[in-house]
């Protein structure tokens, strides 16, 4: 924890300088995305740890298979746990020929304990369109194991999921339309900002001159093409090499659950006062067994098989329940006063207090409900 205070104190204290970021590097063209693919399939080869009878849906899939391949057989008749029903994801990469391969993802829908060592049977990727755009098959990569025997059960990781790498050919070619019929782009920013969009548009107006871009919003910046279609390529191929210089982003990002806290060099805090101390209360139960000695007469009428009455004759032991109630409030409440400094300071003031980081999330948060912290508090 001391190692993790250090290194948050050495990052929060580097300065923030400009620096030029290509245009690629801050967002995307619109147009320009990835698609969602989902299919519905069938896996099998496994040694019994397929699908149980009790899953209808399984039994319904495999004889619609084999009804296809020409083989009759009644629902009733399908038994068999080395088959299991599965979805099948992938994504559409925003330009796909045919024959392109991509990877997909098995999820077993049923009660499958395992799905080691299984095939998918060829299953069509559909996009949110409805139509299919890829062909998923072959064997899976089960990242984990489940073994059960006897009411036993071994398992490492998640074996009800697999990979199946490059195991999906595109079917059908995606080709992204980027050029409006206007002959403009858009330009998405990943990080919306209204000076960032304006040093963009005077980025590519420096690049191409005059009229060629302008800020539509903090997040979108319109750019116009006016050559002919074939040279468009080379047009963003130029577009995608601008350096722009981004606006900072005054943050403190905040992981409750891993106890993380990430700033920049620059955020500031007004000054404040910090109160920090702590109330800890436990409870301790303590059980202990009396074992009174034969003589002692105690319970001694209490009949024993074997031992009869009297002294002696029901001897057994006592258990005492006994607790405990301690309140530690610590060495006593410190305060702190800081004045108008950085994150970088304070970290560093909080870290010679000894202050972990639980309690620093905690101050932190006070500090920007106190409205001392000048930057966006995220918390995950």
């Amino acid at each position: 924890m001391r190692w993790l205070l250090v290194l948050f104190a050495l990052l929060a204290a580097v300065p923030a300088t400009a620096q030029q970021v290509p245009l690629k590097a801050l967002g995307r063209f619109d147009g320009w995305r990835d698609n969602a693919l989902v299919g519905y399939g069938l896996v099998i080869g496994l040694s019994g740890s397929g699908d149980t009878r009790r899953s209808v849906v399984t039994r319904q899939a495999l004889r619609n298979v084999l009804n296809r391949l020409g083989t009759n057989v009644a629902e009733a008749e399908i038994s068999s746990r080395n088959v299991a029903v599965v979805m099948v994801t992938g994504t559409l990469p925003a330009s796909a020929n045919v024959g392109d391969k991509i990877d997909a993802t098995i999820a077993s829908i049923g009660d499958a304990r395992s799905l080691a060592g299984g095939t998918l049977v060829m299953t069509p990727l559909l996009g949110p369109d409805g139509k299919p755009y890829a062909l998923a098959q072959g064997p899976l990569l089960v990242g984990g194991h489940r073994f059960d025997s006897q009411q036993n059960r071994e398992q490492r990781n998640y074996p009800t999921s697999a990979i199946l790498e490059g195991g999906a050919t595109i079917e059908a070619a995606v080709d992204s339309a980027i050029l409006q019929a206007n002959g403009e782009l858009s330009f998405l920013l990943s990080d919306p900002s209204f000076a960032t969009a304006e040093r963009v548009a005077a980025g590519i107006v420096r690049r191409f001159g005059a009229g060629t871009a302008w800020a539509r919003n903090a997040d979108e910046v319109r750019v116009r093409f006016a050559g002919p279609p074939a040279g468009l390529t080379g047009f963003l191929a130029a577009l995608e090499g601008v350096t722009v210089e981004p606006a900072l982003q005054r943050r403190v990002v905040i992981n409750e659950r891993t106890g993380t806290v990430v700033a920049g060099g620059e955020v500031t805090i007004s000054p404040v006062v910090i109160a920090q101390g702590d109330i800890k209360v436990s409870v301790v139960q303590e059980v202990t067994a009396s074992q009174p000695d034969f003589y002692s007469g105690f319970a001694s009428d209490v009949v024993q098989p074997g031992l009869g009455s009297g002294p002696g004759g029901g001897v057994r032991s006592l258990v005492v329940t006994n607790t405990r109630l301690a309140v530690d409030q610590g060495v006593g409440d410190r305060a702190f006063r800081f004045p108008s400094t950085t994150i970088a300071d304070l970290v560093q003031g909080m870290s010679r207090a000894r202050v972990d980081t639980q309690r620093m999330i905690g101050i932190l948060q006070a500090i920007k409900a106190a409205g001392a912290l000048h930057a966006e508090l995220v918390v995950k």
